[in-house]
């Protein structure tokens, strides 16, 4: 299953399908950005293996500079993938889904390759798919904050912040040791 009302949070067991999705929006982002998006990647909690997420795809495209993808916004609406702005400083925002039934399927962050957002996706994805036991907690925490906040999906997020600060100072440990 992928796709989600929005504003609600229901937890699934990982899912072949959600990978399988990535890489073929993937694929897609590729095709419509070119040599724009310097990386495509799935992140987030659909791309570790070993917890529960959302059923909505978290897809991260590096680019050089975030203006690059400007000439492009017609094209990606064409296709399926709608601006919804900054949602966070230093990040682009594109939604897929059937906005009809208020679904989201897909959140698209476009950011600068290389940058902190970047780094932050890539690195906490790798760094829980390394560590099955920093998985498991962060997994408990979702858990918790899921079933506290079934309909209130902003108050899911910020429940979750304190535990994703603690596992991106890990992360990025872990990584600067990776790359020594």
């Amino acid at each position: 299953m992928i796709g989600l009302k929005r504003g609600s949070v229901n937890l699934l067991p990982h899912q072949e399908e959600w990978s399988e999705n990535a890489e073929y929006v993937i694929l897609k982002l590729k095709q419509l950005l070119g040599n724009t998006a310097v990386d495509v990647q799935h992140v987030g909690s659909t791309a570790i293996a070993s917890i529960y997420a959302k059923p909505i795809i978290d897809i991260v495209i590096g680019l050089r500079d975030l203006n690059d993808i400007s000439p492009y916004m017609k094209r990606l609406e064409e296709h399926g993938f709608v601006f919804r702005g900054e949602d966070v400083a230093g990040q682009m925002l594109f939604v897929m889904g059937d906005f009809e039934k208020d679904t989201r399927t897909h959140h698209i962050h476009a950011v600068k390759w290389n940058g902190t957002e970047w780094k932050n996706y890539i690195n906490f994805r790798d760094y829980l798919n390394c560590h099955p036991d920093k998985a498991v907690l962060y997994d408990a925490c979702k858990k918790k904050q899921a079933s506290q906040f079934p309909d209130d999906r902003r108050s899911y997020t910020d429940g979750k912040q304190e535990c994703i600060e603690c596992l991106l100072e890990e992360a990025d440990v872990w990584r600067q040791r990776q790359d020594t």
